[in-house]
């Protein structure tokens, strides 16, 4: 039996993927940052699987410690890891930070995916073949990556929203060159626009994304129609697809930012910074210092 992890797995594009895996006979463990909502979410995909494979991890994204605590978990509870789905985002309409004092969409959208999986890396490379799967967005934007804590800027709800799930996109194609020859593939899917509670009620489901549902939520697809997306990506045994950004089954232009190699490296060390993992670089290049000197002059 495959085995998954499923971030923001108690609603939406995450419950409807954990609920396709299920129902294709996978061990699934579902991420929530909410007990309750999470033990809900688990009770109604067992009941309509009949599935009883499922696993419950709490934990709050936004939170370095708790991804590392969920990891650790994870860890603990499978001895084998087939596929990563990075699928939990969130947006605020004012700038929050994290515990870590990181602005927090850049927190749970970026930084968590990066830090969950360096911390589950050996596990699926263990396993494979095994995949990753990160759950992106389509905007033409590019991070600012002097102020991507918006410690200067004003700060835009969507502006740092689509900053932050650019760096899925960074992620997605540095990590897919250093995993090359594992077994293990890395991929960026676009699910397209569909009916969301992106945010929860404190985060960007406040008035705006309130009045466009009302307005035409009735006109969008469903979660389970956008989970299509990701499950064909990764219930497909003959895709060998690697380094991909995808929409409708299809690989797709990046913003231009996010196809600059140099970039994504440089996104790369950053991150390792924020997330405390710069001792797994692989070379004395890979440093914050590095980074400053090919900036100057």
């Amino acid at each position: 039996m495959k085995t998954a992890l499923v971030t923001g797995a108690n609603s939406g594009l995450g419950r409807a993927i954990a609920q396709g895996l299920a129902a294709a006979d996978w061990r699934v463990g579902l991420v929530a940052r909410d007990l309750e909502r999470g033990e809900a979410a688990l009770a109604e995909i067992q009941a309509a699987t009949g599935n009883p494979q499922l696993w419950l991890f709490v934990a709050d994204l936004a939170s370095q410690s708790e991804v590392r605590a969920l990891a650790n978990a994870v860890l603990g509870h499978f001895d084998a890891l087939h596929l990563l789905v990075n699928n939990a985002g969130t947006a605020f309409r004012e700038r929050r930070l994290s515990p870590d004092g990181i602005e927090r969409a850049l927190a749970v959208n970026h930084l968590a995916p990066f830090l969950l999986t360096h911390l589950l890396l050996d596990r699926l490379i263990a396993s494979a073949p095994a995949q990753i799967i990160n759950v992106g967005t389509r905007m033409n934007t590019a991070m600012d990556l002097d102020d991507w804590n918006w410690e200067r800027r004003p700060y835009r709800m969507m502006a740092a929203y689509g900053q932050s799930k650019l760096g899925n996109l960074h992620f997605t194609f540095e990590l897919a060159r250093r995993l090359a020859g594992t077994g293990v593939r890395v991929n960026c899917v676009f699910p397209g626009v569909f009916r969301s509670n992106l945010g929860g009620t404190d985060g960007a489901q406040g008035v705006f994304w309130r009045l466009v549902d009302r307005l035409i939520g009735w006109a969008l697809p469903t979660p389970e129609r956008a989970a299509h997306a990701v499950l064909r990506l990764a219930l497909d045994d003959t895709l060998s697809l690697t380094g991909a950004y995808l929409w409708n089954g299809r690989a797709i232009a990046a913003p231009a930012q996010a196809r600059d190699p140099e970039m994504n490296r440089r996104v790369w060390i950053l991150s390792l910074a924020a997330t405390d993992l710069l001792d797994q670089a692989t070379s004395d290049s890979e440093s914050p210092d590095a980074v400053e000197r090919e900036d100057a002059p």
